[in-house]
């Protein structure tokens, strides 16, 4: 890469095609010739080697991570007028999902470190028409899941983890997706293991819900032109799945990667005033499907801009809390931490093999924004206190 007039995309997945380029040919290839496009045995055979790789007696493939998420709160039988909690800080499907199966979100704050739900407000919110939670492994980061399995048990609720963000990542020794009652995980193509396309996937070891799950992803039908109940054309695609077991035996190296990469922004950002960098959890082993920092005194969009102008690309995830998108605005909710967060947080380029000296470059711009900022602070702080 041409560190100097390239531009540094948020992520990059040409290393990994690069270097997997003849299996992913060969599997595609061989898909193609096979003529069997739905449900074929890369679908049966990616399942199995997912189920194994988390170590769920189930793994059923999907369409999407939010079909996931729909599929998954039916599975576990939340039904219309019921109510789920889950937080404000998060991509939209989550709480898109609990309103489709005519459910209702309920919100609650996130801890600030870890921009997860904070375990510590659930059972507030827990009332007569509480049927589950989702919580969600935000940025690579597990939400600190014991507690929140705890308060679930107290009122017989399910725990749906979200893992969208969060493949391979783990919550003291255990997978992701392992821990509730089921997991729901997303492999858009930006993921910590990508598709080239939309697919998703439900992990449990419930027989029921697993079974329920496979009866709602071909149109609530067991046995073909009998159908049982409603359900969805959410069938995991042949070719995706191809492509899925190419990928997954080295995911575990990529999120290493992906740790090492963090390691060296935060040796490269240290001491930088005004920027935070990320919280580690003690009881999680992040993978950083997102680096993100924290810039303070309402200088997040500046330095946005400063960076692209120096053509390096970042992300704001996310710039409204989903308590205040239009669509739920109405629900009254005053979330301070997901609000502040929301004016503050900033994605950095990160993938596994990005090279130190394109961190360099981008953290180099990083300090000349604080550091400016800071000087002329100090130059017109007098005249701002004598105004």
């Amino acid at each position: 890469m041409n560190v100097v007039s390239e531009r540094v995309p948020v992520f990059d997945p040409r290393p990994q095609i690069t270097a997997l380029w003849p299996e992913l040919q060969a599997a595609v290839e061989g898909v193609l010739r096979s003529g069997q496009f739905i449900m074929g045995p890369n679908v049966k055979a990616f399942e199995a080697e997912i189920a194994a790789y988390l170590g769920v007696k189930h793994a059923v493939g999907l369409n999407s991570g939010t079909d996931a998420l729909v599929i998954g709160l039916r599975a576990l039988g939340v039904q219309p007028g019921d109510e789920v909690i889950t937080t404000p800080w998060t991509f939209f499907a989550t709480a898109e999902a609990i309103s489709l199966v005519g459910a209702t979100p309920v919100f609650v704050d996130i801890d600030p470190v870890t921009y997860n739900i904070d375990p510590a407000l659930i059972e507030a919110v827990v009332g007569p028409r509480t049927r589950a939670i989702i919580p969600v492994h935000l940025y690579g980061q597990s939400a600190d899941i014991d507690p929140i399995v705890a308060v679930a048990g107290r009122f017989s609720l399910k725990v749906l983890e979200d893992v969208a963000q969060a493949f391979g990542g783990e919550y003291r020794g255990r997978p992701l997706g392992t821990i509730g009652d089921a997991g729901a995980f997303s492999f858009f193509p930006t993921k910590n293991l990508g598709a080239v396309g939309d697919a998703g996937l439900i992990a449990t070891d419930d027989d029921h819900v697993a079974d329920i799950a496979r009866l709602l992803r071909v149109h609530g039908s067991r046995r073909k032109y009998n159908n049982e109940v409603l359900g969805y054309n959410s069938r995991l695609d042949e070719l995706q799945a191809a492509i899925l077991r190419v990928k997954l035996p080295h995911v575990k190296a990529w999120n290493e990667g992906r740790r090492r990469v963090a390691a060296t922004y935060d040796e490269l950002l240290r001491g930088i005033p005004g920027l935070l960098t990320p919280g580690q959890a003690p009881y999680a082993k992040h993978v950083y499907h997102q680096y993100t920092v924290r810039v303070l005194n309402g200088r997040r969009d500046e330095v946005q801009q400063k960076l692209a102008a120096e053509g390096i690309d970042t992300m704001v995830y996310y710039p409204t809390p989903v308590h205040r998108l239009p669509v739920y605005r109405e629900l009254g909710y005053a979330l301070g931490e997901s609000e502040r967060a929301a004016a503050e947080v900033l994605s950095l380029p990160v993938w596994a093999e990005i090279p130190r000296d394109v961190q360099e470059r981008v953290t180099g711009v990083l300090q000349r924004a604080q550091w400016q900022a800071e000087s002329l602070e100090a130059t017109t702080a007098p005249e701002r206190r004598l105004g």
